[in-house]
């Protein structure tokens, strides 16, 4: 489907990007102009194939889902397919593509919530006689001296991945010419180069990350995960021209042979872009996982919360990210694991609304969802604890409660979580947040918006868009790239469509309930500990 722009573009200029926004659920596709204005946008969805630690996606069918949504919004209208001069990318970050030398995918790809890395990741990061929460004190100094952060002993970042093919894949490992996230392996398919962005590398943590004007490999930290230097892509800026588009793809699109493939970013990178560039401005991203963030202007870490500032897209500045595992994917969930789950309960009619029929029900039942409370860890949780052996449930439900409260208490429960991770956070910034960008599909939400705003006791700016937030951020780094724009004129160009104020009258209501939350968690965590413990390990 196609969406038009709500507001008119504010220059004369008449160019476009197509920026694409590659994220777990599917591949959205837009026509952005240089200012942000949105002119069309279409969506196809991806499958996601998850078996225990295992969560996978097949880059062939990105690759489909990508020229799906582009075809769509370039069929549309032949006056704006003519004005694109640029193709952009944010995507997922922390997944892993192994391509072979002609640039063939070789299986699936690893996605960031895969975990089958945890064990081989553990094994190096752990010292000899001394741990410091699993990592061995004079390692985890050394990854936080040069890059600001550490592997996740989850395993599911890049350098999980990597290092489980390593061990556990040795036929895949030899036959890998590179390993490439998400991004790099987009850019591949549209400009022939294999290479990755400042941001994308971050996550294999083997990057010096001291200099935010020029990350480079590192060789201590390459041997300390035990990989190969050369399976690593070249390092390149996220508003670096890689070249035209490949010929194929410019014909497949109906595009001009001239139109170019600017680096982009992750999509945490391109969010912030097209959410707040200013220093120290938060924004909040409500998509299938959820993060707080804010570009700062040094490189900065804190252990305890697993909270760090790493490279960005905006060159010279990090970007300080809290990481919330799962937040829109409890929606999904609810959606298709339980109202919707094709079973013999099931009807054959499709809901394609679902989630505005959910936030109508959700906002006529009371705050606090008459004492209901939800913990939204699905696959864990990774800030302010790195634990993924939590686990979602619903705390207190009694037969007074009816779905209709259950609806409300999912809302209220990544309300909550986003709460638990503020703290630690505005103590990062070292001040407080203040108002907070709102962006990604949740943020189209009013109910959620303003529960967020009452939970958390933040201002919530919402943006026209929102959902288009990685698109308009990859096309404002595709803007300066070009050098229609600089990163200082972007915060002009914000549409902003409301702010939630929070209700002071809930403020005692909901302080009890965060309590609460922290309590559950607290209480629950040995038990979850002891049920969800990798099979072979010690109880």
């Amino acid at each position: 489907m196609t969406l038009s722009a709500t507001f008119r573009p504010r220059t004369v200029d008449e160019r476009l990007v197509l920026a694409v926004d590659l994220g777990t659920s599917g591949c959205k596709c837009a026509l952005v102009s240089l200012d942000g204005s949105v002119q069309a946008w279409a969506f196809r969805p991806v499958q996601l194939h998850v078996q225990g630690a295992l969560a996978e996606q097949a880059p062939e069918d990105w690759w489909t889902a990508f020229l799906e949504a582009a075809g769509e919004v370039l069929a549309g209208d032949p006056s704006l397919r003519s004005r694109v001069v640029a193709v952009c990318c944010s995507t997922q970050t922390e997944g892993t593509v192994c391509v072979d030398r002609e640039g063939r995918a070789l299986g699936r790809a690893l996605t960031w919530l895969d975990a089958r890395g945890a064990q081989a990741m553990a094994r190096r990061a752990r010292g000899r006689l001394v741990n410091i929460e699993g990592y061995g004190p004079l390692k985890l100094w050394r990854w936080l001296r040069l890059t600001g952060g550490a592997p996740s002993l989850s395993g599911r970042d890049s350098a999980g991945h990597m290092v489980y093919i390593r061990d556990e894949e040795p036929e895949r490992y030899a036959r890998t010419h590179k390993f490439l996230n998400v991004l790099d392996y987009l850019n591949l398919r549209l400009s022939g180069r294999c290479c990755a962005t400042q941001d994308s590398a971050v996550t294999a943590w083997v990057t010096d990350n001291r200099d935010a004007h020029q990350v480079r490999y590192h060789a201590s930290l390459i041997r300390m995960l035990g990989l190969d230097a050369d399976k690593l892509p070249e390092i390149v800026h996220s508003t670096d021209v890689l070249g035209p588009l490949l010929p194929a793809v410019a014909q497949a699109l109906g595009l001009e042979a001239k139109t170019v493939v600017v680096a982009g970013a992750v999509d945490n990178s391109a969010v912030a872009v097209g959410a707040a560039v200013n220093d120290f401005e938060s924004h909040l991203y409500l998509g299938t996982s959820s993060w707080l963030g804010a570009h700062v202007p040094a490189m900065k870490t804190d252990v305890r919360h697993k909270i760090a500032a790493i490279p960005s897209a905006v060159d010279g500045r990090y970007l300080a990210m809290a990481l919330q595992s799962t937040a829109g994917a409890n929606l999904s969930f609810l959606r298709d694991r339980i109202l919707y789950h094709p079973d013999e309960l099931a009807s054959d009619e499709e809901h394609p609304a679902v989630y505005q029929v959910l936030n109508r029900i959700a906002a006529r039942v009371p705050p606090g969802a008459r004492g209901l409370i939800y913990t939204p860890w699905l696959a864990g949780e990774r800030t302010p604890v790195d634990d993924p052996r939590l686990r979602a449930g619903l705390i207190n439900l009694s037969l007074e409660h009816s779905r209709e409260d259950i609806f409300r208490a999912f809302l209220e429960g990544v309300a909550l979580n986003t709460r638990w991770m503020l703290e630690p956070f505005a103590r990062f910034l070292g001040r407080d947040v203040g108002t907070i960008t709102a962006v990604g599909g949740g943020a189209q939400s009013d109910v959620w918006c303003q529960i967020i705003a009452d939970i958390t006791g933040q201002p919530i700016r919402q943006l026209v868009n929102s959902i288009q937030a990685n698109a308009i951020g990859a096309t404002y780094i595709a803007a300066v790239g070009l050098g229609a724009l600089r990163f200082a004129d972007l915060g002009e160009l914000r549409q902003v469509q409301r702010v939630y104020e929070p209700a002071r009258a809930l403020r005692r209501l909901y302080d009890d309930q965060f309590q609460t939350f922290k309590e559950v968690r607290s209480r629950l965590a040995p038990l979850y500990h002891r049920l969800n413990r990798p099979q072979g390990s010690p109880a």
